[in-house]
């Protein structure tokens, strides 16, 4: 059972406070007073570069969060998420989309259960359908190879494996084309059947319980195109269609095959899930020997965030220093800008990973908090971002921490465009580090042949106060292995975090309440009565949207 602790009684958060109030040296001080400061606050592991040297911290401070990790039991908590305790206290579950991805071969048990068997045989599964469709002998309606997927689903079914096909493009297989459907705006479904030809194309529903009304919406126009089509029958549904579900009942009277129906278990968390088989289109697009490198990248970080020394420690630092910047800096938001084009969904992930997970106001005991948990996490891929939003990031009112990533190496031929990307990426860190003085601005000016009277006017706007924090990560490369590490980093940071924070990280009731009204809804604007049961707002939209 985790600890039950609000982090403000905690010695070490109590001193954390102290020495957010005394220390207020500014990073260019920091940097000038200890030349050696990378050297101190960066850590390298496995073809990862974590960069944490251009934060507001010093020798106290890292102490102080290795005090803090100790004292809130991270250690403890972290070994008994792992090893199948069911943590999900809401949910009376057991958290462990770290055994999908457990290569080691040693068991971990629920209930008094090994459940590796069971990932294993899903594996072997996977690999199997996996094989078939890639070697083409799986074959549709007309006898033709598949050539395009389109995977159903919404949430983690949907986020995770299109980020990790966006991200793993240069693996993809050039014989197939992959697609995602989500949302339930019949735009989104309407604008990728355009694209495919029912012949030659595999729908992958995916939803557990296989009654996500945004999901199977989708997927009965989708099995109602397919059935319109020249040719094609009942039967042949099961060859253009296969289900990442529970439910057998439900997938098989949709006309699905349930020898392709791929299970995963109520332990696995649905923004958690891309390492179960909600990861087919990834095992698909890659193959499953890369798909395995991807799991062995994770497995690798999950044995990290274990054993690692806190100050050795991504995750763990990641965490620290988010929770530093929200409760101690009231930062309110942390923006991921990662410098790689093939990673532009990884923000929108993680604004799932982790506002879904810390998005909590009440804490393990029922009680409500206070102090701030999960920030607002947002992003893009550099260096369209810095055309877009850094003008608030360098000179806004407020401070937002922010997390660069990018890759040594480039998995594109037109080399020549990486060194302009990284001298962009590490500009930007030194920039919002750095910042440009009054003093700096009036001697550039001058030096162009400005005026006192144009200097008077336009120099406060060239003012950067800079000293503004940021973490960099970089990887070898972006490839399975590496991506995998990166995920499960930001995995491990999330729960580090939101156990700091007592709040249960793995339930999401905050999404159901919308969900249980649009069925009330729903049921009024389809029907021909008017009804005044709402609020007058709620009453008179549903009464604009119903009339002609």
């Amino acid at each position: 059972m985790l600890k039950n602790t609000p982090p403000t009684q905690l010695q070490a958060w109590k001193q954390l406070q102290e020495n957010f109030i005394t220390d207020k040296r500014t990073l260019k001080t920091r940097f000038f007073e200890d030349p050696e400061r990378f050297d101190k606050y960066h850590i390298h592991f496995d073809g990862i570069l974590f960069d944490y040297s251009k934060n507001h911290i010093g020798s106290l401070t890292c102490s102080l969060f290795s005090k803090l990790l100790d004292e809130a039991g991270v250690r403890e908590a972290l070994n008994q998420q792992q090893s199948g305790d069911k943590i999900n206290v809401t949910e009376n579950r057991a958290v462990l989309h770290t055994a999908l991805r457990n290569i080691s071969g040693k068991p971990i048990m629920v209930d008094g259960k090994d459940v590796m068997p069971d990932i294993e045989a899903s594996w072997a599964q996977l690999a199997a359908f996996s094989n078939e469709v890639r070697s083409g002998k799986w074959l549709g309606y007309t006898g033709q190879r598949i050539k395009h997927v389109v995977n159903i689903g919404i949430g983690g079914s949907d986020l995770g494996p299109r980020m990790v096909v966006n991200a793993l493009r240069p693996f993809v297989s050039k014989d197939m084309e992959f697609h995602f459907v989500a949302n339930v705006d019949g735009a989104d479904l309407f604008e990728v059947l355009k694209k495919v030809d029912p012949e030659t194309t595999l729908f992958i529903v995916a939803s557990k319980t296989f009654t996500t009304q945004e999901t199977m919406t989708n997927a009965q126009s989708a099995r109602d195109w397919f059935l319109a089509q020249k040719g094609t029958a009942a039967e042949d549904i099961a060859k253009h269609f296969v289900a990442v579900s529970t439910n057998a009942e439900g997938v098989a009277s949709f006309g699905i095959d349930t020898k392709n129906m791929f299970e995963f278990w109520d332990w696995v968390g649905g923004r958690y899930s891309v390492w179960s088989a909600i990861g087919l289109p990834v095992i698909l697009a890659i193959g499953f020997q890369r798909f395995k490198e991807f799991l062995a990248g994770a497995h690798a970080m999950d044995q990290h965030v274990l054993t690692a020394p806190w100050n050795q420690n991504i995750p763990a630092m990641m965490a620290v220093l988010g929770i530093w910047y929200r409760n101690f800096h009231g930062a309110a938001s942390h923006a991921i800008l990662p410098y790689d084009q093939y990673l532009d969904r990884f923000a929108a992930y993680f604004q799932q990973g982790d506002m879904e997970s810390n998005g909590k106001y009440v804490n393990r005991n029922g009680q409500k908090v206070n102090y701030a948990t999960g920030p607002i996490i947002w992003g893009e891929p550099g260096t369209n971002g810095q055309h877009a939003f850094y003008q608030l990031i360098h000179q806004g009112t407020d401070l937002i921490p922010a997390d660069f990533i990018a890759a040594k190496k480039p998995q594109h031929g037109l080399k020549h465009h990486h060194p302009i990307l990284l001298a962009n990426f590490i500009a930007q860190t030194e920039a919002l580090m750095k910042g440009k003085s009054r003093n700096e601005v009036e001697i550039e000016m001058r030096q162009a042949g400005k005026s006192d009277a144009d200097i008077e006017r336009v120099a406060a706007h060239r003012v950067f106060e800079g000293n503004r924090p940021s973490n960099s990560i970089v990887l070898d490369e972006v490839n399975p292995y590496h991506l995998g590490q990166l995920i499960a980093a930001y995995e491990h940071k999330i729960f580090i975090q939101g156990y700091i924070w007592n709040v249960f990280s793995y339930d999401q009731w905050g999404v159901e309440l919308g969900k249980v009204l649009a069925k009330a809804v729903l049921n009024e604007l389809s029907g021909s009565e008017v009804h005044h049961e709402h609020d007058s707002s709620t009453s008179a939209l549903i009464n604009y949207l119903k009339s002609k």
